[in-house]
């Protein structure tokens, strides 16, 4: 199947679904609630241009750099996930008149609800969802754009040294610089990164959503990266769209370590283990060679502790029969707004977020550090994750 195709199929109906989404809210927020041609028609304006402008949304925000159209941009990008919730409590309203309109309903036949009624029911639903859905919105964007919690997450490590008890490896993933987020963003990741005097930086996939040309400036910041064993990078899905060579490239020149497909050791002759790195689980996908797990580990001693950074979960299972000991991943976002999160657990099962453990292998999945889409965190927020290693 072309991209092309596989493009439509994905958007065809998404669109049609955002469409369906308006007309309804629009019915039941605007049309039901008020006679006045004026309102009527400004909640029309306002629903169609929310509809155009969210499909927009991205190439407004990427395409200029002036920031009336960034700012723009985040506008139609916050509507997009206001109008999720605004379905969500208006839906469910709905559903609970209905359940409750049958649970009442009277044995004989009764005379039908006046105009006044229905309307003040309109009404009352729709002040209901409109603040129900803003409020959440409101919250889910200040999360979206608060700084990362910190986690602390202590693993047992099968065969890490004695000596390396306590070392600690923090992990920033789906960072997402691009329209949205940019360099302030980057500088206050950067400084919370090193604040925790790390022993070693994992950047595990979904860098950018943007070209080196535009996003570059912004990336740069990631240059102060600080940790006693280095930084290091291994590539995500979103890196891919962006141009990976390119980037990988870039990330490099900042200094930060790059790991396709192999390891290094970590540590000295006294104590260390290794860590390996391999490209994204969908690089296939864009005509590169893509992940390769058995190139990564070529060499390895199974005996010594090993911890693999892997942009995505999948694949754990092989991960674990092949004796790896922890697996740093990222992508899922922990479903980064509800009802995402439930959908999360029911496509990745444990492996959406947190920490799981197969046999002797352990898989910490990070819910990341930005975001994708509506510049919303509800019910799965930021996180840097600071994983302290224990001999197993």
């Amino acid at each position: 199947m072309s991209p092309w195709l596989r493009m439509m199929l994905f958007l065809v109906p998404v669109t049609a679904l955002l469409a369906l989404a308006h007309v309804y809210l629009y019915r039941r927020l605007v049309r039901d609630v008020t006679a006045s041609r004026g309102l009527r028609r400004a909640g029309m304006g306002l629903f169609a241009g929310g509809l155009v402008g969210s499909l927009g949304a991205r190439m407004v925000g990427g395409m200029f750099s002036s920031e009336v159209a960034r700012g723009t941009g985040i506008a139609l990008l916050v509507w997009m996930g206001l109008v999720l919730y605004l379905l969500m409590f208006t839906l469910g309203m709905d559903v609970v008149r209905g359940v409750l309109a049958r649970v009442r309903k009277a044995p004989e036949p009764s005379e039908p609800p006046s105009p006044e009624r229905r309307a003040f029911l309109a009404r009352g639903v729709a002040a209901g969802a409109t603040v129900a859905g803003a409020a959440v919105s409101s919250f889910g964007t200040w999360r979206a754009f608060h700084p990362p919690d910190v986690r602390d997450i202590p693993v047992r490590l099968p065969g890490l040294p004695k000596a390396l008890e306590g070392f600690t490896l923090v992990q920033l993933t789906d960072i997402h610089i691009g329209g949205v987020l940019q360099r302030r963003f980057v500088d206050e990741l950067v400084a919370r990164a090193n604040a925790l005097k790390p022993d070693l930086i994992a950047v595990t996939g979904d860098l950018v959503d943007g070209t080196v040309p535009e996003l570059g400036r912004y990336v740069a910041g990631f240059g102060a990266l600080k940790a006693r064993h280095g930084a290091y990078f291994v590539t995500g899905n979103h890196d891919y769209y962006s141009g990976v060579e390119a980037w990988t490239e870039f990330v490099r020149g900042m200094g930060l370590t790059v790991l396709r497909n192999r390891a290094v050791t970590i540590g000295d002759a006294g104590a260390s283990f290794d860590l390996l790195g391999v490209d994204d689980w969908s690089a296939s996908r864009f005509g590169e060679a893509g992940y390769d797990l058995d190139a990564a580990m070529k060499g390895l001693r199974p005996d010594r502790a090993s911890v693999l950074l892997a942009h995505q979960p999948s694949n754990f299972e092989v991960v674990a029969q092949r004796g790896v000991g922890l697996q740093i991943s990222g992508h899922t976002h922990g479903g980064q707004m509800f009802p995402g999160n439930v959908l999360g657990q029911l496509i990745w099962g444990e492996q959406n977020a947190g920490l799981s453990k197969l046999g002797d292998s352990h898989l910490y999945v990070s819910r990341g550090c930005g975001f994708v889409g509506p510049p919303m965190r509800v019910a799965a927020p930021p996180e840097i994750a600071r994983i302290i290693l224990l001999p197993g």
